[in-house]
């Protein structure tokens, strides 16, 4: 069981921090734009966006901004019971990683961030809950070994491509032609890189978009759906819910008001 103590999202380009021993706390670090440095054991971790530290407790660090480099990072600390089933508690020196599933631990992440924030009823077992399903991700990737640059760098350019076309129908014969491969193939190393279907890839990003437009925007639903390529409105919603958790009319009372 893993029982959180802290949680805070760092930016900024002026940001130092020393491991405090008096917590003994396990500490994951999702860098998620820019880069900063951490010194563990006197060893230099240049972090990069895209990039996870797992530093376990009563491990030593220092870790700073690089000057006039802007970064942010999600933070997490917690402490845990003696049982470690899962690998990455397993270990005894930090884990320094670039996740495929980047995209899965940062919504959980960022979810685990809002929990602490907001505090709402059982938070602090739903954080239990966001950060366990976290680690059994990173545990599964180190289960299956070091994804290899080039099939990271086959992924980043399918995540782009889609990134660019998300509104339209995406294939995988699209995305096979966009890294060179063959369409089976391509599926097979997105599904193993991110821990996602090209389907699910797709229909997240939407619903990023979508949340952005029903909060940002004046369009309604129906609207928002068409442009994200949604002819069924019922479909969309379907969707919506699945992937969010919350129907897409929970956000329209949080536009700003028209004058």
């Amino acid at each position: 069981m893993v029982t959180p103590i802290d949680v805070r999202q760092i930016n900024g380009v002026d940001w130092y921090e020393e491991a405090d021993p008096v917590k003994r706390a396990w500490r994951l670090s999702l860098v998620t734009y820019g880069t900063c440095v951490y010194w563990l054991n006197g060893d230099k971790q240049i972090m990069k966006k895209g990039e996870l530290l797992v530093i376990p407790a009563g491990v030593p660090f220092y870790a700073k901004s690089i000057p006039t480099v802007t970064h942010t990072q999600i933070v997490v600390e917690w402490t845990e019971d003696v049982s470690r089933a899962l690998p990455v508690l397993g270990r005894e020196d930090v884990l320094k990683h670039k996740p495929g599933c980047y995209e899965l631990l940062l919504e959980r992440m960022k979810g685990i961030h809002q929990q602490w924030q907001e505090r709402p009823s059982y938070y602090a077992m739903m954080i239990e809950a966001l950060l366990t399903e976290v680690l059994i991700y990173i545990s599964r990737e180190l289960d299956r070994g070091a994804i290899p640059p080039e099939k990271h760098l086959h992924a980043e350019r399918m995540k782009s491509y889609i990134e660019r076309h998300y509104r339209e129908k995406i294939t995988k014969e699209e995305l096979g032609d966009a890294i060179g491969k063959t369409p089976n193939y391509a599926a097979a190393l997105f599904k193993s890189v991110t821990g996602q279907t090209i389907s699910q890839y797709v229909h997240a990003q939407r619903m990023k978009r979508a949340a952005y437009l029903l909060t940002e925007s004046q369009l309604t639903v129906q609207e928002i759906a068409v442009f994200l390529g949604y002819q069924d409105l019922s479909y969309f919603y379907r969707t919506y819910k699945r992937v969010m958790g919350t129907a897409p009319s929970d956000l329209l009372h949080e536009r700003p008001r028209t004058i």
